[in-house]
């Protein structure tokens, strides 16, 4: 009787470890982090983009900025910005070092291979700047026959497709010349060390606006769509951003926010 006493003892002991276990392990799932840091979402940009994002003394401003901080209020976290190269945002969300990316980013096929993109939030445009008086009056004068030297802020779709072959519209990586920040490709567009730089709209109009002598040709170069990278093992993640991108496009947030950095004409 006293063995039997033992033996129901022990499994009865066995058994409250292992519902304690499993009781733990459900409530540690339960409260895993959407983040990396728990409670802080961590956005990657390239603060050289106005009006989607740039530095305004020790701050951040722009459209991704604001747009990004509601949608950190909509997940209950704190946003935390991180100013790198635009090229080693990819890399750092596929990583983990970031929670999302959020910087002018268009979706291209390559970049679908290593992250994930939620819905689109801004629709943009790629345009040429060339220097006033130049021979280049249109988008037709454009050449990829070695004539010509084009400035692009490196692995920003401008330079993607810039340094395509003829064949898929661009002019030849021989005759493409990267730069760091769009800023560098504008200081050797006036230094006549490339006869055109291919960059986005809206920082091509701020650019413009800021040094004289230079001009936007008419018409877009190609056109495309911003969406937030997000790594492909965070869906969880990417399901709650893409929940609140939609109510925030549905409450006329969004729209707001980008009408305050591009007026309407």
């Amino acid at each position: 009787m006293k063995n039997i006493k033992k033996i129901l003892a022990a499994v009865l002991a066995v058994a409250i470890v292992a519902v304690t276990f499993v009781a733990c392990s459900g409530s540690k799932e339960e409260t895993k982090s959407l983040t990396a840091n728990e409670g802080v979402l961590v956005m990657a940009t390239n603060a050289t983009f106005p009006p989607y994002e740039y530095k305004d003394g020790d701050d951040f401003a722009g459209i991704d900025v604001e747009i990004a901080g509601k949608i950190a209020e909509k997940l209950g976290l704190k946003l935390e910005i991180q100013d790198v190269e635009f090229g080693s945002i990819i890399g750092g969300v596929q990583t983990g070092k970031f929670d999302m990316g959020m910087a002018g980013m268009t979706v291209t096929d390559e970049r679908k291979q290593s992250v994930n993109f939620t819905n689109t939030y801004a629709k943009a445009k790629q345009v040429v700047i060339v220097k006033e008086g130049s021979a280049i009056k249109s988008l037709d004068d454009l050449k990829g026959d070695g004539s010509m030297k084009y400035g692009v802020q490196q692995d920003t779709t401008g330079d993607i497709y810039a340094s395509d072959t003829a064949e898929n519209g661009g002019y030849g990586e021989e005759n493409v010349i990267r730069y760091k920040t769009g800023a560098e490709a504008i200081e050797a567009l006036k230094a006549d060390k490339v006869q055109a730089v291919i960059i986005d709209n809206e920082p091509a109009k701020s650019f413009v606006e800021a040094n004289e002598g230079l001009t936007i040709l008419d018409g877009a170069w190609v056109e495309e769509e911003y969406a937030i990278a997000i790594s492909k093992d965070n869906e969880e993640l990417l399901n709650k951003i893409n929940t609140a991108l939609e109510e925030l496009t549905a409450d006329g947030t969004i729209q707001q926010i980008i009408d305050k950095y591009i007026p309407a004409k």
